[in-house]
């Protein structure tokens, strides 16, 4: 019954003033969602592609949306201008041969109509091939030498394929299209699907006599060394595009690129986070007290520092202009990031432990215990903590 129907421009989601192409564009979508072979055994899908199937065929002919718009579903249910019942529906009026022909070569490889001749010229594929470097090559760039097997136009038949002497001919089963178009009948009439021509493999043309040097194929291979250039700057899993160094091009295309994966092998003692370097240098406890010079190494050499006296630990100092090179203009550099930690002596001479008693007697803390006092005062947890005592907490915390 009419009441039971959905509005056709509802089910199709579009406005009631939408354009042909809107409607095709909105039928195209739903019919690729809720089309049987996409849903094999699900009648809800099955349903739903009907009622969008039946409000395409309506609203994308203009005398029947012209009486739908005036009528509504009474229109084809023997109302007013009626055109029969639902069970007769006449889907002839609506084109849905260029709408399926896209939907079957989506769903099983054909391609349909929008692809074009496939025997025309086409870009070569490209080339994959990776390479390690160091950390300081990808913060200076260098340059590096692969060694590859590419392929080139067979110098007997000039990349034709075919014997010396002989040409490639025509195509017998799609007449040189390199495609051919198979007609089926569905329940929405003639439908046509588009495949690349399985006898030319979408070329167009077959040899009859193949070129005995390349077997056909119109190419031969041979090992070829190629000169990357790493620019200054590039970071892990980056990759650098030679342009035309790929695989031979199509029926006269050009050839395809070689990109070639730029992978950094780590550093001892940097870090890198996109164009700063990062690093932590240790510091003796006397430096870090009274100040002086150190020497930190960067990826342009070791570096003087002047420590400030009284300096924490993990205090951060910033070295400008140290870091890596920009891709986008190598004048510009990042800069290098250190982290300077105090450095607690691990073994002391009885020399170094009795000055230490002394400095920390002179800058008014209570002397580090003995071997004796510890044993005699092993039960006071009052009594205060020495410098060395202090410095260790300090550096486990």
């Amino acid at each position: 019954m009419a009441e039971s129907k959905r509005d056709y421009y509802e089910v199709l989601g579009v406005s009631k003033d939408a354009d042909e192409a809107t409607i095709k564009k909105a039928y195209r979508t739903l019919a690729k969602k809720y089309h049987p072979d996409m849903n094999p055994g699900d009648k809800e899908a099955e349903k739903k592609f009907k009622e969008a199937s039946e409000a395409y065929a309506v609203l994308s002919d203009a005398e029947k949306r012209r009486q739908y718009d005036q009528f509504g579903h009474a229109a084809f249910e023997g109302g007013a201008g009626g055109a029969g019942g639902f069970g007769g529906f006449d889907f002839s009026g609506a084109d849905f041969s260029d709408i399926f022909g896209d939907i079957f070569g989506d769903l099983f490889g054909g391609g349909g109509a929008r692809r074009g001749r496939s025997n025309g010229p086409m870009k070569g594929a490209n080339i994959r091939k990776s390479i390690r470097i160091t950390f300081e090559e990808a913060v200076f760039g260098c340059e590096k030498e692969l060694d590859l097997v590419l392929k080139d136009p067979c110098s007997s038949c000039h990349g034709t394929g075919a014997k010396p002497g002989t040409s490639p001919e025509t195509c017998p089963k799609c007449g040189g299209k390199g495609q051919v178009v198979y007609t089926s009948q569905s329940f929405f009439g003639t439908v046509q699907n588009v495949q690349t021509c399985p006898n030319c493999n979408g070329s167009g043309k077959i040899i009859k006599e193949k070129c005995p040097d390349c077997a056909g194929t119109g190419y031969t291979s041979s090992r070829k060394k190629i000169q990357v250039k790493i620019p200054a700057g590039i970071d892990n899993g980056q990759s650098v595009r030679i342009r035309e160094k790929g695989e031979p091009g199509i029926n006269g295309g050009p050839r395809g690129d070689l990109l070639v994966e730029v992978n950094v092998s780590r550093h001892p003692i940097f870090q890198r986070q996109d164009v700063h370097i990062f690093s932590t240098v240790p510091i003796s406890f006397a430096v870090a007290a009274l100040g002086g010079d150190i020497r930190i190494k960067t990826v342009d050499g070791d570096v003087l520092y002047n420590v400030k006296p009284g300096t924490k630990t993990d205090t951060k100092v910033r070295l400008k202009g140290k870091g890596v090179p920009s891709l986008r203009n190598s004048q510009v550099r990042g800069d290098h990031y250190v982290t300077l930690v105090i450095q607690t002596p691990e073994k002391l001479s009885p020399e170094a432990k009795e000055a230490l008693r002394k400095f920390d007697a002179l800058t008014g803390n209570t002397l580090h215990q003995t071997d004796d006092d510890d044993r005699n005062d092993k039960g006071d947890k009052k009594k205060k903590k020495g410098f060395m005592e202090k410095m260790k907490e300090a550096f486990e915390e």
